[in-house]
């Protein structure tokens, strides 16, 4: 087994075979989860976590493989989520930043979009960008403008639309639409149809012009794993798998009852509903690779944007924004394809659409891992409402970023929401 990176099942007391008995246990030990699990520690109240998987974290992990770090799917921190303060040291986590702005490819040619507020010697190269017309790069400025000036709640209100619909309607071109914007929301919303509300493209979009981009040094596991250390020894029991969540009392699949004054269900969407007879909650699938190198196809921290065969390409070089990433003298490039469903050579897919950009070194690269993650995030097309109800009655309560925005920031606030629902629970006896 490959040791992820983070806790040991030892470290959590997954070894613990008896079952427990809690103020609130909780379902889940992703984001959410860990969140709503240290809000209610904190009151005082005992918390038991139950994990299906052998680590913390759900989508958030890290593994290590031969020396390198690979995140369970090409992901970033943007450091401009205001619930990072709430739960997490950030100096801890000794963040890595790429550089704003994205290398953008078109036809085996690279230009750079760059982000002239913060890095104005990119304003001539962003201008000079093949990706649309001059008109659609003032359209980008004024966007840009726009959107660093609002108020993020004021961008969650008003008139939904697709992000397509959006963005046609300021006045985006085909092309820019298909050479800038489609890659660059599939990789960031998982999103290649642009389907998604328009006001969680509007409040990440902002995250990114506010904030940085950024990887813990240690991988994104880091976030999971500092968390998870802020629970009271023995809380977390790995490799227990919830099959009923009722008033009271969760059992799990090898017959155990786990009973609480509280239960809370803090897994993924999909799970979730069936746990809680909710309303089916959508995925949006993505692949990824990870490869070695010993020589990296650029030097550039920025984000690398493109479209290969219809498919919208994201990458990376990981060994330039965070050297931890890669043993010495090695490199680490990752690779994620949004929606590459049914495709059956996630890697062929990669090499093929690198090797557009870097040519023929592509070939000798080394895979390291790929990934299907069928549940990258919720689908949340429009008509949009976050902030959905966490108490479902019955001492029953339910959080995870598909009850907020499907985010890193929509699962430590739904899960700091449901915490604090708890502890109204639990410190009014009802």
């Amino acid at each position: 087994m490959i040791e992820s990176a983070g806790l040991s099942p030892e470290d959590v007391g997954a070894t613990d075979s008896s079952a427990g008995t809690a103020d609130a246990v909780i379902i889940g030990a992703g984001l959410a989860g860990l969140a709503a699990a240290t809000t209610i520690a904190a009151a005082r109240h005992s918390v038991v976590v139950l994990e299906a998987s052998d680590g913390v974290g759900g989508r958030v992990r890290s593994d290590l493989v031969d020396g390198f770090v690979l995140d369970r799917g090409f992901q970033v921190l943007l450091t401009a989520y205001p619930e990072l303060v709430r739960h997490l040291d950030v100096a801890a986590l000794d963040l890595c930043s790429f550089e704003p702005g994205a290398d953008v490819w078109h036809d085996g040619r690279c230009a750079v979009v760059g982000d002239p507020f913060r890095r104005p010697r990119t304003l001539v190269a962003t201008a000079a960008a093949p990706i649309g017309s001059v008109a659609d790069k003032l359209r980008l400025g004024r966007l840009w403008l726009r959107l660093r000036r609002a108020e993020p709640r004021q961008l969650l209100r008003g008139a939904d639309s697709t992000t397509a619909a959006e963005l046609r309607r300021l006045g985006f071109s085909a092309a820019m639409i298909e050479r800038f914007w489609r890659p660059l929301i599939a990789g960031v919303q998982l999103d290649p149809d642009l389907t998604t509300s328009r006001r969680m493209f509007d409040v990440i979009l902002r995250c990114l012009l506010t904030g940085n981009s950024a990887v813990p040094a240690g991988g994104m596991g880091a976030i999971s794993a500092q968390l998870a250390d802020r629970l009271p020894p023995g809380s977390i029991h790995l490799g227990v798998e919830v099959v009923e969540a009722a008033s009271g009392r969760a059992r799990s699949a090898d017959g155990r009852n786990w009973t609480g004054r509280t239960v809370v269900v803090a897994t993924e969407g999909p799970v979730a509903a069936r746990l809680l007879d909710l309303p089916p909650v959508a995925s949006r699938p993505v692949g990824c690779v990870y490869f070695a190198t010993v020589a990296a196809p650029t030097g550039s921290k920025r984000i690398q944007l493109g479209t290969h065969d219809g498919h919208p390409v994201n990458a990376a070089v990981m060994s330039n924004v965070a050297a931890s990433y890669a043993p010495p003298d090695q490199h680490l490039v990752v690779v994620a394809l949004p929606g590459a469903v049914g495709h059956d050579d996630l890697d062929g897919l990669a090499r093929r659409a690198l090797g557009s950009w870097w040519g023929s070194p592509v070939d000798s690269w080394r895979t390291l891992r790929t990934y299907w993650i069928e549940h990258g995030q919720p689908d949340q097309r429009p008509p949009f409402s976050p902030k959905q109800r966490v108490a479902l009655g019955e001492h029953r309560f339910v959080c995870g970023d598909h009850r907020d925005t499907a985010s890193i920031q929509g699962a430590l606030y739904s899960g700091r929401r449901c915490g604090e629902a708890v502890v109204a629970e639990l410190s009014h006896g009802t």
